[in-house]
Formats: C-alpha cells, structure tokens, sequence
C-alpha cells in the first residue's frame, strides 16, 4: 500500500539533479579555498560565469581579498571567515559548513586551471544561448517600430559573442555541431498569402519592372506555388518573351509548378488582379523573409548551445554558418532598400574653341645689304 506524503514533505524526487558544470565549480572553489594563491593561475572567468548566486558570490569574494599567508592559512581560519562575511553580502545562504564541503569535494587542487577551463566554456553556452534566445524574442516582438533593424542589431551583438568564443577556444578537429535541429515549418499567414499573390500579379503586369527587384529570390516567398510563379516570371524575363498570364501559365506547367494540384484558372485569375507597385510589394516579401531567416538562425543556435555535448568551437562552427545565411539575405535587403543615387544635372558642354584668328601682316622688306 502507498504511502500518503504530508502536505508539508517536500517532494525531493521533483528536484533535478545538479548539472556537472555545478560539481565542477565547487571542485574549482573548494581549491581556491584550500590554496588562494592558486587564483593566480586561473584566467577567463568572472563571478558572472559561474552558475549560481552563491558561487558567484564566493568567487568574487576570493578574488577581491588578498591572499593570505600560507603558513597562516594552514593554521587558522581568519582568510576563510573573511571570504565567508564578504560572499553573504551577495548571498546569504552561504554558511561556513558548505565551505569546508567546498574544501573536501575538491579532487586535485593544482588541477584549478583547468576545472577554471570547464566553467568558461560552460560559460560561453550560457552566453550565447541567451544571446540566440533574444534574437528569437526581437524577431516576435510586433511592437517594435522598425523590426528589421532591431533584428539585425540582435543578430551583430550575437556575432559579437561568436566572436569571443572562438577567441577564446582554439579550434579541434570534429567542429560540426552533433545536435539535430527539427526541421522548421514556416507559417502560411494570410497576409502573407494575400500580398504575394498581388505581388506576382502586379510583376505579370509590369514585367519590366521585375528587372528592378532582382534582389527577391523565390525563396523568399512562402508557398511553393507562388515561388514557382515568380521563378516563371523571371525566367521569361530574362528570356526576352512575351509575359502575361497565359505565358505564365504555360510557364509553370513546363515547369510542373502545378503539380501541386493548383488549378490553371485559379492561376490565371491570381496573376489578373495586379495592384499597386511591385517594388512594395517585393520589399514587403523580402523583410517577411529576413525575419523568418534571423527566426531560423536564432532557433537553431538556442538549439545547439542547448547541447551541452557540442564544444565551444562546435557551437562557434555551428553558430557562424546560421549566421551566414542571416549575411546574405542582409545584403540583398540592403540592395533592395538602398536610396537611387541622385542623378547629377547633365552640364552642356564646353564650346570648343576655333582655330586662333591671325591678322594678316605684311612682310617686312628685308633691308638691302649694304654695297661694299
């Protein structure tokens, strides 16, 4: 029979268990509290990379005390009572008790370096799991007043933690992230529906015009039949025929775009209702894909940093080809959004001046040689 747990017995099985980084940092603690001067010989961390607050408080409390007199320390516990009174400033649950557990769960205190190692990197897959997680974030946010230049700002400063990763992590070999990221289905909006549709409808109308948006890829549109039309179109731009609906339709049947089950008249109708300039509506499609690329980037990077098995330079691999993809079609919005260059006044040329004008002199008598 099943035992009925009181009201007030704390359920310990729903705690999860203590990440390794964790058992790591008191291993790296617990030397530092053993041998002070073993913080010499630790670079690349902070308080702020450790895990918890309690940790971060006692790292930061080690760092900031001189360190004490070897001989002293082995004798008394004056230094690890001042570390004590200054880490509770921060945190106060520290007790003296979990110090010296500190102190005895820590293996080999000359192995402080590279216990200091694990918590960097550690400390760069928080980094730039948080960094991806606010890329994500700004790219949903339908408050803000220009979404594209909020999100490509969020896409540098997570370059900018890539960058500092791999500065510090030299690469090795095996650099391919192991993590598999589920394949993202994008969103068929209405709206998105709706503008392409006038999009290809407005590009059949002015073919001419397509020349103008050479920046759009199909891509760049969100259902497979509308990249399919717009591939069409620009194919026979490029090939010099004649464009209309019913060109465009025989287009995409050589093509097999209406494999799809689409129906020639519902095609027909789509490309004969154009509306308004093809540069709107190509700029609007291009940013709806810029925000969904940066999405997909983001995502995938929050995917492999939560990874604990990638290493840094794994997650510095990983994280600059999804950044790559961002770079590209950043370019092209950047063609697409760049001001005409104004076009200088013509200036008339200068009146080439005539062949120099003479007036005719008589010539001079030569003098007579005078007679000898």
């Amino acid at each position: 029979m099943s035992r009925t747990p009181e009201p007030d017995e704390d359920d310990l099985d729903t705690i999860p268990p203590p990440q390794p980084v964790f058992h790591v940092e008191q291993a790296l603690l617990g030397a530092l509290l053993l041998n002070p001067h073993n913080l010499g010989d630790v670079t690349g961390i902070a308080a702020n990379s450790f895990s918890t607050a309690p940790h971060a408080a006692l790292y930061a409390a080690i760092s900031s005390l001189p360190p004490p007199d070897p001989a002293e320390h082995a004798k008394n516990t004056k230094w690890l009572d001042r570390v004590l009174t200054l880490g509770r400033e921060q945190a106060r649950g520290l007790s003296a008790s979990y110090l010296h557990t500190l102190i005895q769960v820590c293996p080999w205190p000359r192995h402080a370096p590279a216990y200091a190692r694990m918590v960097e990197a550690e400390h760069a897959r928080r980094r730039l799991q948080t960094a991806a997680e606010r890329l994500v974030q700004t790219v949903h946010d339908v408050s803000l007043p220009n979404p594209v230049q909020t999100a490509l700002a969020e896409a540098d400063a997570l370059s900018a933690v890539v960058d500092d990763i791999a500065s510090r992590f030299p690469p090795r070999a095996g650099a391919l992230p192991r993590t598999t990221v589920p394949p993202q289905v994008p969103p068929n909006s209405s709206e998105a529906v709706e503008e392409e549709q006038l999009l290809l409808a407005t590009a059949t109308a002015n073919p001419a015009d397509i020349e103008n948006v050479r920046w759009l890829l199909p891509d760049d549109l969100t259902v497979s039949l509308h990249a399919g039309l717009w591939r069409c179109l620009t194919t026979l731009v490029r090939r010099r025929e004649a464009v209309d609906p019913v060109t465009v339709l025989w287009e995409a049947q050589q093509r097999g775009v209406l494999d799809d089950g689409s129906g020639p008249g519902d095609v027909i109708r789509l490309l004969a209702e154009p509306a308004g300039s093809l540069d709107y509506w190509g700029e609007r499609t291009l940013q709806r894909s810029l925000l969904a690329t940066v999405d997909r980037a983001g995502r995938r990077i929050e995917a492999y940093a939560g990874d604990s098995a990638n290493t840094p330079f794994q997650l510095v691999v990983g994280a600059r080809r999804s950044l790559a993809d961002i770079a590209a079609i950043r370019s092209r919005w950047q063609h697409a959004t760049m001001p005409a260059p104004a076009r200088r006044p013509r200036l008339a040329p200068p009146a080439r001046a005539g062949p120099p004008t003479t007036t005719a002199v008589a010539p001079t008598a030569r003098p007579a040689r005078a007679a000898r």
